[in-house]
């Protein structure tokens, strides 16, 4: 097969989240195509993994990308949230957990679901085709308000309320339900400087959109709580992250997760917060070099962070 994506940071993945005893158990939380799941299976002969993606367009491609290993792989379809709040009693607590927060190439290139405005499409963008309200809903739905700060909020789009309100007036006449509708439409809205900078004007209310619909910063908090709650102390959680609203939220996390308790030693009740269960192994985070950009130049906003868990919340 063609894979259209190229997984990111993978050797430095494979370096600090590699297995560090025998027979371990690693959760791939976003497997897409399968990249980073395959280089781990191929480099490590008894390595286990989860692959877990709520795409099941996706997860069929990485299953045959995969199915020599299929005896060491363990599937599940739905979101990574729900799997760690309700992780399965059959499967061992795992030793790695691995999060790669992009979205696909795939969905951009192939899904057919309006993740791109680089073809005429309709606008869907649900990773869960199965379930929600898709882009084309939103537009059609929500107040004027309420669309400026998704567009603002998710992509820190400086032109949010002007768009906001072309979106609304253009709806009274017809439902904006295309990709190049909706490019267009945003086009026309912004000022003309604005046109022609280093990005297309549409990006950030595209790349706003995806994440309202498919709930991707506010899933991110508990995404984060529960890996940790269900990996194995001493096991490693890497976390990769493309833009600056997800990086500060798992970065506040790790951070928080590696506070010391602060309170008075005689308080009955630790009430900072600050039980040190994790040590942060990357403390700026890893990003993308330049050969690797110059390869695959979506890498250039990855940024890798890593954990080793020390306690669990009982303090054992």
């Amino acid at each position: 097969m063609e894979y259209v994506h190229t997984p990111v940071l993978l050797e430095e993945v494979l370096q600090f989240l590699g297995p560090r005893g025998k027979n371990e158990l690693m959760v791939d939380a976003n497997t897409g195509e399968g990249g980073h799941s395959y280089a781990f299976l191929s480099r490590y002969p008894d390595l286990k993994i989860v692959c877990i993606d709520v795409d099941n367009a996706i997860l069929e491609i990485a299953k045959k990308r995969l199915e020599k290993y299929a005896d060491r792989i363990y599937f599940y379809s739905g979101w990574s949230n729900e799997f760690f709040a309700d992780y399965p009693s059959e499967l061992r607590r795992p030793d790695t957990i691995f999060f790669d927060l992009g979205c696909s190439f795939f969905h951009y290139k192939t899904s057919g679901r309006g993740f791109s405005f680089s073809a005429d499409e309709y606008l869907d963008m649900r990773l869960d085709t199965s379930d929600g309200l898709t882009a084309a809903d939103l537009l059609a739905r929500l107040p004027e308000r309420e669309l400026a700060d998704i567009l603002f909020n998710n992509s820190g789009e400086k032109f949010s309320r002007r768009i906001a309100s072309a979106i609304v007036n253009e709806r009274k006449n017809a439902a904006i339900t295309t990709t190049t509708a909706l490019a267009a439409l945003v086009e026309r809205a912004v000022p003309a400087s604005y046109r022609h900078g280093p990005i297309h004007p549409a990006t950030r209310t595209f790349q706003s959109l995806r994440i309202a619909v498919n709930g991707e910063l506010s899933r991110l908090p508990a995404l984060l709580e529960g890996a940790l709650r269900v990996l194995e102390p001493g096991g490693r959680l890497g976390c990769i992250s493309f833009h600056s609203l997800e990086d500060r939220i798992v970065k506040n996390f790790f951070r928080t997760m590696n506070k010391n308790c602060t309170c008075p030693q005689q308080a009955p009740i630790c009430r900072c917060e600050g039980r040190r269960s994790v040590n942060v192994l990357t403390k700026k985070g890893i990003t993308s070099g330049k050969d690797e950009i110059e390869r695959n130049p979506p890498s250039r906003s990855a940024r890798l962070r890593v954990v080793e868990k020390v306690l669990d919340e009982d303090g054992q």
